[in-house]
């Protein structure tokens, strides 16, 4: 059986006052030579929400609520949380749960599928804080990808039925159904999943599953966010070129679900609540988006299950809800460039 003391969610975090906003976008693109020009250009989008950024907020409120499940499920671990970009910084969280005697703790992402930016590299910043905490530092348990568990996929059912409740009642049958996610560069997509191509595949099937519990057959899967220089050939359609072809095509309102983020950030609420907004109001388009999963109940419930699976003598009960890419994943190689991990060697913590 294996033995947890603690559990960790692990985010990207957010600047929470103007001062904040360059600092952490140089944390995030370090190593990337982005010019200075687009770090500017980025930090306008913070600026427009005075600096803050909501994924910290969001955090706190799905630590809350974590805490509360926990504690009704039986589960006796304190939760600590660390950051890859902003405070809490990971590596002093790790410091903290090293000076807390700490040994073996079970690690939540806010991301649930397979590339290198969304589980390798939170495997590897998982890593180098360890390494900054020394032969004290806890072992970490992350969980694998676990975009395919029924918590997930039922938060964007039920926030995409509500939005398309939202639109005038003659256009709710008839609204185009279009899954979003941040875009990535076309050869991490291909170097993600043992197989490869697994970013770009997951995102199709959890999109199918979605559309079918809303009894629709129809969806387009689009994408976002890219932030590469315009001769790198990214993950498309852009969202905006996809709402322009519907609306060539006759169409009258669109549903936009986020099925590429865990909570409402600042790729949801700037890139499509402001900019896909506008392009859909230029276009004539009615448009509602769909909420991501927060603190949903039902989401909080997927962490205290998957966890508590981990943490019981049989934890193979959480490869079963997460499905074939559990026992895939983490292979060398698998999400692109990073250290060797097996499968096993993931779910040991090593």
């Amino acid at each position: 059986m294996a033995e947890y003391d603690a559990f960790l969610l692990v985010s990207f975090g957010g600047p929470e006052g103007p001062g904040d906003v360059m600092p952490f976008l140089r944390n995030v693109t370090a190593g990337r030579d982005v010019p200075q020009e687009r770090l500017a250009e980025v930090a306008e989008h913070y600026h427009r929400f005075g600096g803050v950024s909501p994924i910290n907020a969001l955090c706190r409120d799905l630590i809350g609520a974590i805490e509360k499940d926990f504690a009704a499920a039986g589960i006796d671990l304190p939760v600590y949380w660390g950051n890859r970009n902003w405070n809490p910084m990971l590596a002093d969280t790790l410091a903290a749960m090293a000076a807390d005697g700490v040994r073996h703790a079970i690690a939540f992402a806010t991301s649930a599928y397979s590339s290198y930016s969304s589980c390798r590299q939170y495997l590897d910043d998982i890593d180098r804080a360890r390494a900054a905490a020394g032969g004290r530092a806890p072992r970490i348990t992350k969980i694998p990808p676990y975009y395919r568990h029924p918590g997930f996929t039922g938060c964007f059912a039920r926030a995409a039925r509500e939005a398309i409740g939202r639109l005038p009642a003659h256009l709710r049958d008839d609204a185009e159904l279009v899954f979003t996610a941040h875009s990535i560069p076309e050869s991490m997509a291909a170097a993600s999943g043992p197989a490869g191509g697994a970013y770009p595949a997951q995102l199709a099937e959890v999109a199918a599953e979605v559309a079918a519990a809303l009894g629709r057959s129809r969806w387009r899967l689009a994408y976002q966010s890219r932030s590469g220089p315009p001769s790198a050939r990214w993950l498309e359609p852009d969202v905006s070129d996809c709402l322009a072809e519907i609306a060539q095509a006759g169409g009258r309102a669109v549903a936009l679900v986020p099925i590429g983020f865990v909570s409402d950030h600042m790729e949801v609420v700037f890139d499509l609540d402001v900019q896909a907004a506008q392009v859909a109001r230029d276009l004539r388009l009615e448009l509602v988006r769909a909420r991501t999963p927060g603190s949903d109940p039902g989401f909080v419930s997927m962490i205290t299950s998957l966890v508590g699976g981990l943490a019981s003598a049989d934890p193979g009960t959480v490869l079963d809800a997460l499905g074939p890419v559990a026992t895939a994943m983490c292979r060398a190689g698998c999400c692109g460039a990073g250290p060797d991990r097996s499968a096993g060697r993931a779910l040991a913590g090593q």
